[in-house]
Order: C-alpha cells, then sequence, then structure tokens
C-alpha cells in the first residue's frame, strides 16, 4: 500500500517522523482522514490526538492544538505542544487534571481564569486518554 511521510513537529523540536499509510486527526472543522495524494489542505488543530496507521500498526499522537498542512507526498502537524503515547507521563497528565478540576470547581476566587482553566483539563485529559491507547 502507498504511504505519505508524516511528521509533528513542536516549538522543541520534532516528536513523530514516519511514512504512514493514513492520518486521521480533529480539525476544527471536524475529523480528517488523510491518505497518500490528499489534496493540499492547510486546517486548524483541536486538542486531541492523532492517529498514525500503518499495516496493523497504529500510533497515537496527543497534541494540544496547532495547525496541519497536507501536501500529496507529506503531511506536516505544526503543534503547540506534542507526545507520542509511549512518552505521556500519565501521573504527570493526572496531576494536571486534577488540579484543573480544582480550579475549575473554586468559584470563591475572583483572579481563577476559567478558560486558561479548561483548556488545561482539556489537554490533561487528551493526554491520559492517548496513552491508555498506547499497550
Amino acid at each position: 500500500m502507498k504511504t505519505i511521510k508524516v511528521s509533528v513537529v513542536t516549538p522543541d523540536g520534532p516528536v513523530y517522523e514516519s511514512d504512514v499509510e493514513m492520518v486521521s486527526t480533529k480539525a476544527g472543522s471536524g475529523e480528517l482522514g488523510i491518505l497518500p495524494g490528499h489534496i493540499p489542505m492547510v486546517a486548524p488543530l483541536q486538542i486531541g490526538a492523532v492517529r498514525l496507521k500503518n499495516g496493523g500498526k497504529t500510533d497515537f499522537v496527543a497534541v494540544s492544538g496547532g495547525f496541519l498542512e497536507v501536501r500529496p507526498d507529506k503531511v506536516t502537524i505544526l503543534a503547540q505542544s506534542a507526545e507520542q503515547a509511549d512518552a505521556i507521563d500519565i501521573d504527570r497528565a493526572v496531576r494536571a487534571k486534577e488540579r484543573a478540576e480544582q480550579r475549575l470547581n473554586d468559584q470563591k476566587r475572583d483572579n481563577v481564569d476559567f478558560k486558561r482553566a479548561e483548556l488545561s483539563l482539556q489537554r490533561a485529559i487528551n493526554r491520559i486518554k492517548v496513552s491508555e491507547k498506547h499497550f
């Protein structure tokens, strides 16, 4: 089967680079499935998992927003942050989730930035879900 080159890059450097048969991710407009030869496009990404299928194997990368650039022979994901499933520190993600939930539940404080706390919670939940998909 044909493959397409995929690069997941953050400001800290590359996170994932490989040839895959299919890329699936969640963009602002909905779920995207990209195969080799896909039409060129650019799309904003939501906090979510990038699924990279090659043969019978699927790799998962947790991304926290960013952009997806598709060319017929290459997909580049420019993410604010990204981690491969096997590199996620699950204990750290659980602690981040608990902190975000605490901030959201603490309605007595005037200095709590609820939007920021909601995004922190979404990122933590995404990291936990992606790490659970890695066996």
